[in-house]
């Protein structure tokens, strides 16, 4: 090669390096939720990549995988071209307009305010709101910038299929220095590549442990259209580190995964490892009945292994929702209306209960146990996944009750609940990845921006508009300091991209509630550091008890595809004020609340909350 030419391939290498979007392209994939088309690829030499052409001289001077790099660097850089950069920066400009044009009518100390909007290097399609007050978010390495393409890596097989996670500390602001990367493990995935790569936990299953670390099951294993990953895994929020455990005896993609009152986590339902159209039934535990539920911080599990359930729940589609009332069993409600069960985790057994009465098959959308006092919850709200159903779906006592109204239906939305036991609903689309104008078009009918919220009485308003159409893999959890966080859809997050060339891929935006715009906040200064047990009194201190009208826990939420698999919200029993401190009465029993960490939130008669501590609850139920 002669000298000018490799004058020219080195200062080639530094600009190359600067394209941060992974190394390949994935041909149109189908929508997760939608089968084989006619024009599908699978398989390992279709696995959904375009080979990207090698230059020859290239390779002669620079090596084989070195010159590989630059030819997937020169496809990134020709995609971006697809979906321009200033096309992006003015659609947010434009719904940043819009926002603020909307949101000029509505008063803060009533309808509340989003306050913030900034990058975040993950898209958020998974979240947990830890116990150490940080945010976990993970998701996969995306494998397009053009919106108008499949983004996940779902039909990918080999090191490209592969999964992130980030850490947010709010108490550490909005920049670049307020997120650390927590890589998953690498693992060898049975996809015939023989390649190791961080594990591919996208489109998992999670659930919180009593100890706070977050379980996740399942995820992506590549090709077929949504095939499921064996994997089981732990992150442990003390350490920031995540763990491997042994693989559960079927594939799952999509599941959903719920804490019973003994600790352990069920999990159920899931495309199976042979892909899209194999649901499993086989419901498994973790950790296996012959290993202790993990209690301690120091109780990390490595090497556990699952077991099998003794019923099986044979969900037709996947992430049912999966809820553990008051009475201890646990409630399966899937997306068809005639799949609605009760699982009773001491039998191990499934009883059936009435048909949901809207009578059609949901898309995903939101599910909360609604607040009933000092007991724990006892019945649920079904509210979303009908762009056409506006109805909300109340089952209480094993029976349905068509409940009020919200103002349009949706899909694909997150429904909180608030610290005062209102509930908030953020996000929404008109289908998956079809926001009103077609699969794969970020054009969107704007209407879904608005969020609604939904007082005491069971009432229904709409209120301010957030800055992005966010459906698909939207997400929101209540932070410790009652502010909600607003993430997810990766699609919309890319067509807005102010750079799409640097390392954050994502976007946050923070909503403040009312009540942060209703007067001073009543004060919580310190909780204990132990674990209490169930129906025991406990002291919390407060510069102003007197002001304190009410005690409650919210469980920390960790969510994915508008199913949130940990929301609960609990009053406490106020039985004395001294000076400076509360004497509180901790739930009933670990079926009122299952074992783990709650943020404790102090509010006062006008329902405004103090900044929550979390306290942690056992021990487990015994079985």
């Amino acid at each position: 090669m002669s000298r000018s030419r490799l004058s020219r391939l080195l200062p080639a290498c530094a600009v190359i390096s600067a394209l941060t979007v992974p190394a390949v392209l994935a041909l149109p994939a189908a929508a997760h939720d939608a089968p084989p088309g006619p024009h599908s690829v699978t398989g390992n030499a279709a696995s959904g990549r375009a080979k990207a052409p090698v230059d020859k001289e290239e390779a002669a001077v620079l090596g084989q995988e070195h010159a590989e790099e630059h030819a997937r660097a020169r496809m990134r850089a020709e995609d971006t071209g697809d979906y321009p950069q200033p096309m992006r920066t003015a659609r947010l400009e434009s719904l940043t307009t819009s926002q603020a044009r909307h949101n000029a009518r509505f008063v803060a100390s009533d309808f509340g305010v989003f306050r913030q909007y900034f990058p975040s290097p993950d898209f958020g399609v998974h979240v947990a709101q830890l116990p150490t007050g940080k945010v976990l978010l993970f998701s996969f390495e995306r494998i397009e910038t053009n919106p108008t393409k499949e983004t996940a890596p779902t039909q990918i097989t080999g090191k490209e299929n592969a999964g992130r996670a980030y850490l947010w500390d709010p108490a550490r602001g909005t920049g670049t220095a307020a997120f650390t990367k927590v890589t998953p493990p690498s693992v060898m995935m049975p996809d015939g590549w023989n390649v190791s790569r961080p594990a591919p936990f996208f489109c998992a299953g999670h659930a919180f442990l009593p100890n706070g670390m977050l379980g996740v099951f399942g995820g992506n294993l590549g090709g077929n259209h949504g095939a499921g990953a064996k994997l089981s895994l732990v992150f442990d929020p003390w350490t920031e580190t995540w763990s491997l455990n042994e693989d559960m005896s079927v594939g799952r993609w999509y599941p959903s995964a719920v804490t019973g009152s003994d600790g352990r986590i069920l999990i159920m339902s899931g495309q199976s490892e042979l892909g899209w159209g194999t649901p499993t039934p086989v419901v498994e535990r973790f950790p296996a009945r012959s290993r202790p539920v993990p209690v301690s911080r120091g109780d990390l599990p490595q090497n556990v292994p699952v077991d099998v359930f003794g019923a099986e729940a044979p969900f037709r589609h996947d992430y049912p929702h999966l809820f553990s009332l008051r009475d201890g069993m646990i409630y399966g409600l899937g997306r068809d209306h005639d799949q609605q069960w009760r699982f009773d985790p001491v039998t191990e057994t499934r009883t059936s209960l009435p048909d949901r009465p809207d009578g059609f098959m949901r898309n995903y959308g939101s599910a909360v146990p609604l607040p009933a006092g000092f007991r724990g919850p006892d019945s649920v709200l079904v509210l979303g996944g009908d762009r056409d159903d506006p109805n909300t779906y109340q089952l209480v006592g094993g029976q349905w009750k068509t409940q009020q109204p919200r103002a349009f239906g949706r899909t694909q939305d997150d429904t909180l609940i608030l610290p005062d036991g209102t509930l908030f609903t953020v996000n929404g689309a008109y289908d998956i990845r079809d926001y009103g104008n077609g699969l794969y078009n970020p054009n969107a009918d704007l209407k879904y921006r608005q969020t609604e919220l939904r007082d005491a009485d069971g009432n229904w308003k709409l209120g301010p508009a957030q800055r992005l159409p966010r459906g698909y893999h939207s997400n929101a959890v209540v932070l410790p300091d009652g502010r909600i966080m607003v993430t997810g859809d990766e699609a919309q997050q890319i067509a807005n991209d102010p750079d799409i060339k640097d390392d954050m891929d994502g976007s946050i935006e923070i909503y403040e509630p009312a009540y942060l715009h209703s007067g001073e906040r009543p004060d919580l200064t310190a909780v204990p550091g132990r674990t209490l047990t169930y129906d025991s009194r406990f002291t919390v201190l407060s510069s102003e008890p007197q002001d304190v009208t009410r005690a409650v826990l919210l469980a920390p939420t960790t969510a994915t595809h508008s199913v949130n698999f940990s929301q609960r919200h609990l009053d406490l029993r106020i039985r004395s004020r001294a000076g400076g401190s509360l004497e509180l009465q901790a739930p009933p029993s670990a079926k009122a609340a299952p074992p783990g960490y709650y943020m404790l939130f102090l509010l006062d008669a006008e329902g405004v909350p103090s900044t929550a501590k979390f306290v942690s609850f056992g021990p487990p139920e015994s079985r």
